[in-house]
């Protein structure tokens, strides 16, 4: 199970490590913050085509087995990314590294599920995927002056190969009898849409928002070591929150749809502050309110669609994860446009408020997110 929570982090890593000194990327690449968007874009276009596949992988050849092929081309992908600042070269490799998180993300989680992992065990490893792009937001500005623009890929290479001697190391778990299910049936189970639309706001939508948060308060005069730091907490809090917010719900079942509920427009309106013009220190507590709300629906979201389809638990985590990567691959590079706008960048982050707040729309019923 540590195996997996650690396989979550080293992901993790990858999905705000560019983020984390966007300005200074641009200078190197010779770019506008839009293509370095770009980047991230390139990286979950892949990522989120590979969801479904990634599951259906898992559910066949088993987790370790798909873990260690995942961090293998982690490590390749980074490599060739610190080769030269070359745009183009970088969105290979980011796209070659979404491979990697696409296999490693659904591995990690089902390899917990096979250890015996509960919905708190799942929440865990789901804070350690987020909280890996939280410690990337805050660490990586302080890699930038040892290693320049190479920082985010370095160290994203270091932890991929760190994995794959853990992963070699850990025991295999071997592939789970069950009934095969179609991809079809997977496909149409209005259940996991449910569940997607709750992932997709506490997970998909804060990944857009730490994207930019730090260029947001560099921008509202914070100073950058100071700006990682605030902006590390929309993704790193969930190292709290998402294990917590399984316990609860396996706790408290009768809440759980109110302690899902509140997470959520907690979430939203956190996103809302940020869009206006506040003081510093207003700000820093939306970063760490949203950071702690995302956390919430992780567990009861992954665990719920493990359990509607237990003939298919990675293809159902693939069907939910892949909606929440949809709108990071839209949402990133159109939050980075509006900071060509007046408001620099604004704009952007209350459309985010208002997209997490309609989720509220979709919340599963009690029994789904309890079981």
């Amino acid at each position: 199970m540590a195996v997996g929570v650690g396989l979550g982090l080293a992901v993790g890593w990858n999905i705000a490590n560019v983020g984390a000194i966007a300005e200074p990327l641009a200078h190197a690449y010779a770019v506008g913050l839009a293509a370095v968007g770009l980047l991230t874009t390139a990286l979950f276009v892949v990522h989120m085509a590979m969801q479904v596949p990634a599951g259906m992988a898992v559910d066949r050849f088993g987790p370790r087995e798909t873990g260690i092929l995942a961090v293998a081309v982690l490590a390749v992908a980074n490599g060739l990314a610190a080769l030269a600042p070359e745009l183009a070269l970088g969105l290979v490799a980011r796209a070659l590294a979404g491979v990697g998180t696409g296999l490693g993300f659904v591995a990690g989680s089902d390899y917990v599920r096979a250890a015996g992992g509960t919905a708190t065990a799942q929440g865990l490893y789901g804070g350690a995927g987020v909280g890996g792009g939280g410690f990337a937001l805050a660490i990586v500005p302080l890699l930038e002056n040892v290693a320049g623009w190479r920082a985010p890929f370095l160290s994203a290479a270091a932890l991929a190969l760190a994995m794959l001697v853990a992963l070699l190391l850990a025991p295999a778990t071997g592939r789970v009898a069950r009934a095969r299910a179609s991809l079809r049936s997977v496909l149409g189970d209005r259940v996991l849409y449910r569940f997607a639309a709750i992932h997709t706001a506490s997970f998909g939508l804060s990944t857009v928002v730490a994207n930019w948060v730090v260029t947001l308060l560099e921008r509202a005069g914070a100073a950058s070591e100071t700006a990682g730091a605030l902006g590390a907490f929309t993704l790193a809090a969930g190292l709290v929150t998402r294990p917590l917010g399984g316990w609860l719900v396996r706790r408290h079942a009768r809440h759980a749809r109110a302690i899902v509920g509140w997470s959520l427009a907690a979430g939203a309106g956190a996103t809302a502050v940020l869009a206006l013009p506040a003081p510093l220190p207003v700000l820093a507590l939306a970063c760490a309110i949203l950071g702690l709300a995302a956390g919430f629906a992780f567990a009861p979201a992954f665990a719920g669609a493990q359990r509607a389809r237990p003939d298919a638990p990675g293809a159902a985590i693939g069907l939910v994860n892949v909606w929440a990567a949809l709108a990071i691959v839209v949402g990133t590079p159109l939050v980075g446009l509006t900071f060509g706008l007046p408001g620099d960048g604004r704009l952007g982050f209350a459309a985010v408020a208002v997209l997490w707040a309609a989720s509220l729309l979709a919340l599963p019923r009690r029994a789904q997110l309890a079981g």
